[in-house]
């Protein structure tokens, strides 16, 4: 499959690519090198990073002390994604806005190659933003690059005969997810930047974060192993 996609790409960087245990410090090494040479390439990109264990670990710690609500949870997984995006402002200094976007049109106009924004408010998670935040800057798709390689038709950790879909409608999109955001969980576009991409008429092209071999295939218009939804 291939997706030809504009000069200004937004990205929701998992927090399972930047800390799935603990921070992958190869892996950052790496997509350094992989953004930066993209951006010798004229493209701008806006990087919205997710909490991935941290925010997961303090959600569970929190859990186990008190009766935590759903907005705390929410609250704590922000904080996480914060910490996160701190992280991957710092490696692209050079580059990138100096300011982390942690609110709606907090930048009206890109002025770096590189934007880094964290998650916002409770209810809405990183991938809700990377979308908002498309959908302001007149971007009509968002990149989700987290741990899922494609949308399958089950769940692939619990089902070895999981098929990878390389197309779906919004609408059959909905139909393998759950109705309700529940903090701290994960599916490959989360419920909430769902149903606002489809409202919008947004596209989401959802593709593994490690997988940079794969990923520059796509940005560079090329065949990619993914997953469309429209």
């Amino acid at each position: 499959m291939k997706y030809k996609l504009g000069k200004t790409i937004v990205i929701a960087v998992g927090g399972s690519v930047v800390y799935p245990d603990k921070i992958d410090v190869e892996f950052l090494k790496r997509f350094k090198k992989f953004i930066e040479g993209f951006t010798k390439r004229g493209t701008q990109f806006v990087l919205i990073v997710g909490g991935g264990k941290l925010a997961r670990n303090y959600i569970e710690a929190a859990s186990g002390v008190a009766s935590v609500t759903d907005e705390d949870k929410d609250w704590i997984g922000i904080h996480a994604t914060r910490s996160n995006a701190q992280l991957v402002r710092t490696i692209f200094e050079k580059i990138a806005d100096p300011t982390v976007i942690d609110n709606r049109h907090k930048v009206k106009k890109l002025k770096y190659p590189v934007t880094v924004g964290s998650g916002w408010q409770p209810g809405w998670s990183t991938d809700y933003v990377a979308t908002v935040t498309a959908h302001d800057l007149g971007i009509r798709e968002v990149i989700i690059a987290g741990k899922p390689d494609f949308v399958y038709d089950k769940d692939p950790q619990k089902y070895k005969n999981s098929k990878g879909l390389p197309h779906l409608s919004w609408k059959e999109y909905r139909k393998l997810t759950g109705s309700k955001w529940v903090p701290g969980t994960s599916s490959p576009v989360d419920i909430v930047a769902a149903r606002f991409a489809e409202k919008n008429k947004m596209k989401a092209v959802v593709v593994g974060g490690k997988d940079l071999e794969n990923f520059s295939s796509l940005l560079r218009g090329q065949d990619f192993k993914g997953t469309l939804i429209e």
